[in-house]
């Protein structure tokens, strides 16, 4: 309730402060049109509440957010700050209302490319993790990981996902896996992309894991079972598309009398998120002493459970998205997560975040989709 309250604060305290301060002399129709942005995106909001996601009105939500009152919200910081400053120096107010201006003007840009072509910024990185128990005739194995693809935000770039496909195949990988995600609502958005999914190619086949949105309730069913139907459905696709689902399970992979083995888990995270991981399960039958690769979609997993419970070296995970906004190193994602995005460490231990390939609406500003590439090197 808290977040929510602030959320209104945020949207509507700049349209009030605008229009007391600049649009009282205005006729009612610039007014009506000035806050129309700000009645829409609340209507999204709800709509969304009430279960009726759908990936045009998310994006709906998202562009009025980003272009309109993310720059009115700028706009009205520095204008406050220039009447603290005016008590100083009163002749500073309209230059620094100048300033606000500008600063607005530069934010409503960068989330205007975000919105056009951010989303669709594919970026490839490596990344290299040495650990002294993996076996000598793994060393170089590597792993591509995708995560978070929502499948159905492509649906207006279906070229993306096809260029994904192709730049993932190229790389030769020893081993692909999915750190969960793969819709936003319903495996309906697949009909599209089962053929160009079917493509993708790895010596060591392609494991993949449920992530919060997999489970496919947040949308509204007529039926009680509507959501785990869905659930069925995707589970079924991914087998199509040759795809191994990990459901707290895991494979054993053979290089000649050595092994590695890779764990995946169910979704696990802090509510409201799903937490259906069962660690136990996943790991019974694996030797203490091999070098374990775990899959958990939620990040948060890692010190929770992983670190403490199992002896897994390295953990995969997604979820995160870097909130599909980065400025240099920052990312708002650390307000709410300690790993949000790279590669973190402790005690020989690694967990790899990655902010994913896809979106869960069309927006991305700095935390360009990525496709991950971990090669393993023996110590």
């Amino acid at each position: 309730m808290a977040f929510i309250i602030l959320f209104l604060i945020l949207v509507f305290f700049p349209d009030v402060y605008i229009g007391w301060s600049f649009l009282r002399g205005a006729s009612v129709l610039w007014k009506i049109v000035f806050a129309l942005p700000s009645v829409i995106l609340l209507a999204t909001l709800v709509a969304g509440a009430l279960g009726h996601y759908q990936n045009w009105l998310m994006n709906l939500f998202f562009g009025l957010l980003v272009c309109v009152t993310l720059p009115k919200l700028l706009f009205t910081v520095v204008s406050l700050i220039g009447r603290l400053v005016a008590v100083v120096s009163p002749g500073s107010y309209p230059v620094i209302n100048i300033v606000g201006v500008a600063v607005a003007v530069i934010g409503c840009c960068a989330s205007a490319y975000g919105l056009a072509y951010g989303w669709k910024h594919v970026v490839t990185k490596h990344i290299e993790v040495t650990s002294g128990k993996l076996p000598a005739t793994f060393d170089g194995y590597t792993i591509v990981q995708l995560s978070d693809f929502h499948i159905g935000t492509y649906e207006s770039a279906p070229n993306t996902v096809h260029e994904i496909v192709e730049r993932v195949n190229a790389l030769q990988p020893d081993l692909i896996v999915f750190t969960g995600d793969l819709v936003n609502v319903s495996p309906q958005e697949l009909n599209p992309f089962m053929d160009a999914l079917k493509q993708l190619r790895a010596k060591d086949g392609v494991l993949s894991i449920l992530g919060n949105h997999d489970y496919c309730t947040y949308q509204h069913y007529d039926t009680a079972d509507g959501a785990l139907r869905n659930l069925e459905e995707l589970k079924r696709r991914e087998k199509t598309i040759g795809w191994d689902l990990l459901l707290n399970e895991h494979r054993v992979i053979q290089r000649g009398r050595d092994s590695i083995v890779i764990v995946g888990v169910e979704n696990d995270g802090k509510p409201p998120f799903p937490s259906r991981a069962d660690l136990p399960k996943a790991l019974k039958g694996t030797d203490d002493d091999c070098f374990k690769v775990l899959l958990s979609h939620d990040p948060t997993h890692w010190r929770r459970n992983i670190l403490p419970e199992t002896n897994a070296v390295l953990t995969l995970s997604g979820h995160t998205h870097a909130m599909q906004l980065k400025l240099g190193s920052y990312s708002p994602a650390a307000l709410t997560y300690a790993e949000w995005g790279g590669l973190y460490s402790e005690a020989d231990r690694y967990l790899h975040v990655s902010t994913g390939v896809g979106s869960n609406v069309g927006f991305r500003f700095g935390a360009w989709p990525e496709i991950d590439v971990i090669r393993l090197r023996t110590k």
